[in-house]
């Protein structure tokens, strides 16, 4: 249903981001041209394609995904300059509506992932997306509900944020860091002196972006310090549903339109030192059964190695461990393949941190709503 705007960006989901550049970019850089300018408290709506351009179809195999170029991730629909917004202030982004498209996916790709290693083929789920519900005969028994959000929404940095930004992340690529440092091949825009310096959509970082925060559903309103003037908002990678973590590097993907309205606190974060992302809410996010489901299955991980090796303190081989026990679980106790339940996780599972103080080892949970079965 279509919400009144004051500015509306429609796309056309036939074509590829780079056959319609003009509606968008898949980078971030200050330098790109805004599509629409609104003032405070008015509503925008944009149109946005799925994080893979469109690449993905119900046809499309699991052998398929070898060709996917991940170079083209995530096209996003924007910018839109809101007057006003000043370097120092908060842009505070109230979501309206997220709107699903009717196909969705949730898919592995090679080398890509949190159990990248131990996950090294291609996978592909296949969604119907339709009554608040997404199914596929590629998982039978499973039926996720919707809590639909953007995974992608942010701002673009300064000039001077820009530079920090890659300055560090060369570093940290030249100390052995899995990074994805700017590539001009692919980029949108195309102009050399975005897209040679432009950072890439893949990582979150102070002004937003590749958040994938589920919980920032409709009726979320998130502040993002503005760095730029106008600030330079834009949205893309919509999730039909997702799991803490996102394990396997996607959640139910789409195309949907966003709605989402502006209000600029002046300042704010100059004054307050505020450099990151903030959100909050007054009531639940999704259903209360969703949020706090009253069914559930947990495993749990810790700071050691299968192999029996203690490391110190390590929340990511806890979430590791968490995951994998989660994985053995659905494979053992309800039949599902090893990629199966991975998809599983990644779109319903949540990773939650239950300690970080008894030395040396954290412990990361990992929690299954039982509803999800049908």
């Amino acid at each position: 249903m279509r919400i009144e705007t004051a500015a509306y960006i429609a796309i056309d989901r036939a074509k590829t981001l780079q056959e319609e550049p003009a509606c968008g970019h898949n980078r971030w850089h200050p330098d790109i041209e805004p599509v629409a300018e609104v003032e405070p408290g008015q509503v925008v709506g944009l149109e946005t394609r799925d994080a893979f351009d469109g690449f993905i179809s119900p046809a499309t195999t699991a052998a398929d995904l070898q060709n996917a170029n991940l170079g083209v991730v995530h096209p996003l629909t924007g910018p839109v300059y809101v007057k006003g917004a000043q370097p120092g202030d908060v842009l505070e982004v109230t979501l309206v509506e997220v709107e699903p498209q009717p196909f969705g996916f949730t898919v592995q790709v090679p080398g890509f992932g949190f159990l990248r290693n131990d996950f090294t083929q291609p996978y592909i789920v296949r969604w119907t997306i339709e009554n608040g519900f997404a199914t596929s005969d590629d998982l039978p028994g499973v039926r996720i509900p919707g809590a639909p959000f953007m995974g992608v929404i942010g701002l673009a940095p300064s000039h001077e944020l820009l530079q920090q930004i890659n300055q560090r992340e060369a570093a940290l690529a030249e100390r052995g860091g899995v990074v994805l440092l700017p590539q001009a091949k692919d980029a949108v825009p195309a102009q050399a002196g975005i897209a040679s310096t432009a950072m890439r959509t893949i990582a979150p970082h102070e002004t937003g972006g590749n958040l994938d925060i589920k919980q920032l559903t409709k009726g979320t309103t998130i502040r993002f310090p503005v760095f730029t003037p106008g600030g330079l908002f834009s949205v893309g990678d919509a999730h039909f549903a997702q799991g803490d973590g996102e394990a396997c590097g996607t959640a139910v993907e789409m195309g949907a339109t966003c709605y989402c309205s502006f209000k600029i606190l002046k300042g704010l974060a100059a004054q307050h030192n505020i450099r990151e992302i903030q959100f909050y809410r007054e009531d639940y996010y999704t259903t209360p059964e969703m949020a706090a489901p009253k069914r559930f299955f947990a495993t749990t991980g810790q700071s050691y190695a299968r192999d029996g090796t203690a490391y110190s303190e390590d929340a990511t081989l806890a979430a590791r461990n968490a995951l994998l026990n989660m994985i053995d679980h659905l494979v053992s106790e309800r039949g599902y393949t090893r990629q199966q339940a991975y998809a599983i996780c990644s779109v319903a599972v949540d990773l939650k941190i239950s300690e970080l103080v008894d030395v040396p080892n954290f412990v990361v949970s990992a929690f299954l709503p039982l509803d999800i079965f049908v």
